[in-house]
């Protein structure tokens, strides 16, 4: 679940009405990424809980008094007691469409500001002084860390680097248009919305698509008129102006499975929920509480945050370095011009034009005074080797570069659904064959796990919860004729139907497909495409890591993911 701009800016809002002009009574560390402030205000105590941690950094406040998990006092604890137990809280302030919330406090010491950015992996909790220094943090982050954004003592704060996308305050009907458009039209609306929009989360970006296109998974063709859009974008949004949520939980076995601060109509059924701190409270000790693995999942999680960060840099480095094919031909004929106009290049000309073609626009083309017409032209015949090069090379590595990235995120999803400590070792495990974290820190596994067997109506099915599960479940235990099926475009198990030599049922084929729903990175959706097609038709991608495939022939169902049980 995420905790996202508008989940903050329902929480701010509860927050402000419930505690503002309390004064912090007490304050512990649950854990080395965590805060609470008891906070006593309009006559009763309130519990304030802080966050960093990369899965679950939220900021609420919670039913329980929570009790201290640190058993060293950290010099960010003894800062807070010195300049935050025993202020008031002035005000909270939540900068547009950002997951930060600043609490300002009033103490005798001084006036001081507590950060909390609850931002995935960048998530963390900084306590400012009044000239916004940084006095500490829950996670100091040295240059070499990040040479963007360094956060320790006595460094001036700077707030996170502006996103290259458009606030929904700035979109209009040719904007979003414009963002369409440069979409491939099979890509997923809610995708492209993401990319493009700052303040959405998947959750609310799926939202949008439902709303728009009847499917929250739907692709960009599906959008015929762009104003119902807007529209979707505008009652999404529109609360943070006016403070009028609509807190909703979508339930399933009295299980919180999705929450937001307004109607979540991709669900079936979804209902209201009186306070939105509440329903976070109640889902993050939810999950936390039932996460017996919480710090080796953690663990990991940081190695594939690591190896997702190196990729994206080296996709920006590659992407840079393409060449498109105009510009290694304009290179060649640069040269060539130069070498067959050479007698009209004068001493101390920086610039020759002159057509490639007699009927054609004149070329503009840089010469360096310093050299002459030969050693320019040369240059340029160097320039268009190197190019030429790059274009053959280059798109290959980016195509690589993707198809690994493509890999981080199945095994992502192998780590979320991860349910036992060999679960969340194979993850690290196929983290290290894939070359991603390094030979040194391979761990001793504490057990292999099997793919999930499963039988419905007599037949039996294969379920791999994990990249080398998939590999196996595909290559090793699907003949050529059994059933394969995989969630459409997103990572997930491969899941088998052995045939037998009998014919399988649609009913069979629906449930074994609710079970490909389950065990994908759409568990939470109320729908999910899921393709079907037979073992034979799916093959390993060349250069791909295990479990990474492409099929053909396939047919799509749209399922309800359902959990899966021993015996139907």
């Amino acid at each position: 679940m995420y905790f996202d701009t508008l989940t903050v800016s329902a929480v701010t809002g509860e927050l402000r009405e419930r505690i503002v002009g309390g004064r912090v009574q007490h304050i512990v560390l649950p854990d080395e990424l965590s805060i609470a402030l008891e906070i006593y205000a309009h006559r009763r105590r309130h519990y304030l809980l802080a966050s960093a941690d990369a899965q679950f950094a939220r900021v609420h406040l919670t039913d329980e008094k929570p009790r201290r998990g640190m058993e060293t006092e950290t010099p960010l604890l003894l800062l807070l007691r010195k300049y935050v137990r025993g202020s008031h809280l002035m005000g909270i302030i939540q900068p547009p469409w950002e997951r930060i919330l600043h609490f300002e406090f009033e103490h005798p010491e001084g006036q001081t500001t507590l950060t909390v950015e609850t931002m995935g992996r960048h998530s963390n909790i900084m306590l400012l002084d009044a000239h916004e220094t940084v006095l500490d943090a829950v996670k100091r982050v040295t240059p070499d860390m990040s040479r963007v954004r360094p956060i320790l003592p006595q460094m001036d704060y700077e707030p996170p680097p502006p996103q290259n996308k458009l606030t929904p305050d700035q979109l209009t009907e040719l904007r979003v248009r414009d963002i369409l458009d440069a979409a491939d039209p099979d890509d997923q609306l809610w995708r492209v919305l993401l990319r493009g929009i700052m303040g959405l989360s998947p959750l609310s970006a799926r939202e949008v698509a439902f709303r728009v296109a009847g499917q929250p998974r739907g692709p960009v063709s599906a959008v015929e008129r762009i104003t119902p859009v807007l529209d979707a974008l505008d009652a999404l949004v529109g609360p943070i102006n006016t403070g009028q949520w609509h807190p909703t939980l979508v339930q399933d076995n009295d299980e919180i499975v999705a929450f937001a601060p307004y109607p979540l109509t991709q669900y079936e059924e979804y209902g209201p929920a009186n306070s939105i701190n509440t329903v976070v409270d109640a889902y993050y000790a939810q999950e936390i509480g039932r996460d017996a693995y919480a710090e080796a999942r953690s663990n990991v999680q940081t190695l594939i945050d690591n190896a997702r960060d190196k990729l994206e840099h080296q996709l920006q480095s590659l992407q840079r370095a393409t060449v498109s094919e105009g510009e290694v031909e304009r290179l060649r004929q640069s040269g060539e011009l130069i070498l067959g106009y050479q007698w009209q290049i004068e001493p101390g000309q920086t610039v020759l034009e002159v057509p490639y073609d007699i009927d054609g626009e004149p070329l503009e083309i840089k010469v360096d005074p310093g050299k002459t017409p030969v050693e320019n032209a040369q240059a340029y015949f160097e320039r268009y080797e190197k190019a030429k090069r790059a274009a053959q090379r280059v798109p290959k590595r980016i195509a690589k570069t993707k198809l690994e990235h493509a890999y981080l995120d199945q095994l992502e999803t192998d780590l979320t659904l991860a349910e036992s400590r060999p679960d969340i070792d194979a993850v690290h495990e196929a983290l290290v064959d894939a070359g991603f974290v390094p030979e040194k820190r391979r761990r001793k596994p504490s057990g292999r796990s099997e793919p999930i067997h499963a039988e419905i109506e007599g037949f039996t099915v294969w379920i791999g919860r994990n990249a080398r599960q998939n590999d196996l479940v595909t290559f090793k235990r699907g003949a050529a004729n059994d059933l394969w099926l995989h969630a459409r475009g997103i990572p997930g198990a491969h899941v088998i139907i052995k045939r037998a030599g009998r014919d399988i049922s649609e009913r069979v084929v629906k449930r074994a497909a609710q079970l490909a729903a389950y065990h994908s990175s759409a568990r939470d959706d109320a729908h999910v495409s899921v393709d079907v097609t037979q073992v034979r038709n799916v093959r390993r991608i060349k250069g791909g890591s295990r479990g990474q495939v492409l099929y053909t022939d396939e047919r799509t169902l749209h399922i309800e993911p359902q959990k899966p049980k021993t015996r139907e």
